[in-house]
């Protein structure tokens, strides 16, 4: 296994730039949590098109060979989970983990006129009560409906049962938010805002769970409007991600796949 961690990359955005040094190091994977910042610093690119300052690069972290828990990325999050950011504008450089915290540095540091967050009190406390409601309750809840249904060596059905009725419920307060018409069919603020890109890489990925999204009309119209946004459409694909799967086996081979490597990490931590 390699000691040192991938080189990085520059996102499609900034492939054809010349002469602009990357500042902000984003270290990931295409997962849900690895998800939320490349979308969001697409939106700041399209947003702020002239910001140097939001130039980055990626590094694009294999589960495989446990990128994450090597000593270069242990220095940057001592938790050794993705995403991550260096942030280089700052002299000396600045550390940044987890990804609801990096979604709010970013959103502090650079989104100057907020355009993904807000000028009242109101408004700021309603979007950190959903971006805590998706930190703690939909991520957690989804990740476990994930790991039973498709990544438990043996099927355990209360297991499976359990997180994807858990993560069908936090969908309903979803729901009930998204469908109110004072909402305006976004999270916070009456606005799209880091409050959404926060929780929607999850519920994007809802069928990899098992979980339905046809009970709620709502939240299925605010994927979709979510979907269409080009910085967004970038963003999913940073890291690249392969294809999604065009059928069952296909599913079910990437999920053995990925059930290998997990069930390798559990061995040599005993």
């Amino acid at each position: 296994m390699s000691s040192t961690l991938p080189a990085p990359i520059l996102p499609e955005s900034f492939a054809s730039v010349e002469g602009v040094k990357p500042l902000l190091h984003l270290y990931t994977a295409g997962t849900p949590n690895g998800r939320k910042p490349s979308i969001l610093l697409e939106e700041l690119h399209a947003a702020y098109p002239e910001s140097k300052e939001l130039v980055y690069d990626v590094y694009s972290l294999k589960f495989s060979d446990n990128d994450q828990k090597k000593p270069e990325f242990l220095k940057i999050n001592p938790n050794g989970r993705i995403p991550a950011l260096v942030d280089d504008n700052v002299a000396g450089g600045h550390n940044v983990w987890e990804s609801a915290s990096i979604l709010l540095w970013l959103t502090e540091k650079y989104d100057k006129e907020n355009k993904f967050w807000f000028d009242k009190a109101e408004d700021k406390s309603d979007a950190l009560s959903w971006i805590f409601f998706a930190h703690g309750g939909v991520g957690p809840m989804q990740g476990q409906a994930n790991h039973f249904f498709r990544y438990a060596p043996e099927k355990i059905p209360y297991g499976i049962k359990r997180y994807q009725d858990e993560t069908s419920r936090l969908y309903s307060v979803l729901e009930d938010r998204l469908s109110d018409p004072k909402s305006g069919g976004w999270l916070a603020g009456g606005k799209y805002s880091v409050a959404d890109i926060n929780v929607f890489p999850w519920v994007n990925g809802h069928t990899w769970a098992g979980v339905e999204t046809t009970p709620f009309p709502a939240l299925e119209k605010w994927l979709e409007a979510i979907n269409a946004r080009p910085a967004v459409k970038k963003g999913l694909n940073v890291p690249p991600s392969p294809a999604p799967p065009k059928n069952k086996e296909e599913e079910e081979k990437r999920a053995e796949e990925a059930r290998a490597w997990i069930m390798k990490g559990v061995e040599e931590k005993k």
